[in-house]
């Protein structure tokens, strides 16, 4: 395929990268375009063409021999301060409620500073697998902290990641019915007035924004119905995107059938969140005629496989979801769940417990490279624009090297080989065109000094527990 052929313009003289020689490119467009021996022309941060056999001139090029190339894969669902506090002994073996109230002291101590160095390593671990976009559920906001999203929007920008974090809340403490303490609980209308200001001083809306902001009411079981409803009325008047937890797991559907007194997708279309701006973390346990609603809606799902068996929380049923045309992507969650970000893994285990919930032919690599890239696109409302190769997208690229021992003998099918030999990291991931994975490892030369740094911003939280 040339330029023409796959709706590019004609080649200026010289691009400013190219990606070439690749096995194979993956470019998940919409005709499901695959490129043996193919590459990747950038210009301007963003894709100008793709092609195969002989690539074109370039003022820089990487070597993609023997590599499979992606779209750079998108996280849709995570609480990067949770890096903080990873595999933390008083937590192992609780369910979600208890594991929430047994970190909930710990990050009472978040502050600016170790809200941008969790996010700093938190971003580079992702894009070691491979990650160009992540969103980020940033909910805890301790009085006095300081202006905690703006801190981790520091960190994304240092670190050159495409960033989607969302201006979580919560509104409902212990005293409430809640679950948190009170000092990381605030009023609705401060909540109101601070996601309104976040949206005006971060949020971008031109192609190629590297920066966009949702609005994120932690879940049903901590905000009041009040704040839900008024978030869904300001996203709507500021044209932003929705995020909350829902339908987590077995708890969860207690509570709002004892709260609320209905299940969670009824209290979902009661509050206005139904609808093709929100997209809903883990969506563990909607019954077949709340699929069928959540996908007639639109509703997009972040799927957080690792998180929700380490929680036990269940196995959401994401072939179900896709089918009823619920966009569905991936999401590392936090890492005092999941206890790592990396967008590969969680891949890798929704294709295996998609064929133990679904069946073995239910699901392919093909349909989980979807959703970690078109699908989370989709999830954050940048259809067209992240989680593909083609011209006009951005040039958020990942590259996979598929020799050695853990590849030997995956000759047949590249992408299958990708997600089911390993485990792997990319080699290279390309954000806007620049490198921040390279040969394996980060391009930064800060990466031992900012470990440091989180290692003693996290004994100094976990003593404040003590």
């Amino acid at each position: 395929m040339n330029a023409a052929a796959s709706g590019g313009a004609p080649h200026p003289v010289t691009h400013d990268l190219v990606v070439h020689s690749a096995r194979l490119v993956a470019c998940v467009d919409d005709a499901g375009t695959e490129l043996a021996d193919g590459w990747v022309a950038i210009d301007n941060g963003l894709i100008s063409a793709v092609g195969a056999g002989a690539a074109p001139p370039a003022r820089t090029s990487i070597d993609a021999r023997g590599c499979l190339v992606t779209p750079g894969l998108v996280n849709t669902h995570h609480h990067m301060y949770q890096n903080l506090t990873r595999a933390w002994p008083p937590m192992t073996g609780r369910p979600l409620f208890g594991w929430l109230q047994t970190l909930y002291p710990q990050w009472r101590a978040l502050d600016t500073e170790n809200v941008y160095l969790s996010a700093w390593v938190g971003l580079t671990e992702l894009a070691l697998s491979g990650c160009t976009t992540s969103t980020d559920h940033l909910y805890v906001h301790p009085h006095g902290a300081g202006d905690l999203l703006s801190a981790e929007i520091d960190a994304a920008r240092d670190v050159g990641m495409r960033f989607h974090p969302t201006h979580g809340s919560m509104s409902l403490s212990v005293k409430d019915g809640g679950l948190p303490p009170d000092d990381v609980v605030h009023d609705d209308d401060d909540i109101l007035a601070a996601a309104e200001a976040a949206v005006g001083r971060h949020h971008d809306r031109s192609h190629g924004a590297m920066v966009r902001i949702a609005l994120a009411p932690c879940s049903p079981f901590s905000v009041s119905e009040h704040l839900l409803v008024a978030s869904a009325e300001l996203a709507e008047r500021l044209d932003v995107r929705l995020h909350t937890h829902f339908a987590e797991n077995a708890e969860d559907d207690e509570f709002s059938l004892a709260t609320f007194g209905c299940r969670p997708t009824e209290y979902l279309e009661r509050t206005g969140w139904c609808s093709d701006r929100t997209w809903v973390a883990h969506c563990v346990m909607p019954d077949a005629d709340e699929i069928h609603r959540l996908g007639a809606a639109g509703v997009g799902v972040a799927h957080c496989p690792s998180s929700n068996l380490i929680l036990a929380s269940g196995i959401a049923p994401v072939v179900p979801l896709r089918a009823a045309g619920c966009p569905v992507g991936l999401g590392a969650d936090g890492s005092s769940s999941a206890d790592a970000a990396s967008l590969w893994l969680e891949a890798r285990q929704a294709l295996l417990l998609a064929k133990l919930r679904d069946g073995a032919d239910a699901i392919v690599a093909r349909d989980v490279l979807h959703m970690a890239t078109r699908g989370g696109a989709a999830c954050l409302g940048r259809n067209g624009e992240i989680g593909q190769l083609s011209p006009g997208a951005v040039a958020d690229i990942a590259v996979w090297d598929l020799t050695g021992v853990t590849h030997a003998g995956a000759v047949a099918d590249p992408v299958e080989a990708w997600l089911r030999c390993g485990p792997t990291g990319a080699r290279d991931t390309i954000v806007a065109g620049r490198a921040v994975v390279r040969d394996g490892t980060p391009v930064s030369s800060r990466v031992d000094e900012m470990v440091l740094a989180h290692a003693a911003a996290a004994a100094a939280m976990q003593r404040h527990a003590e």
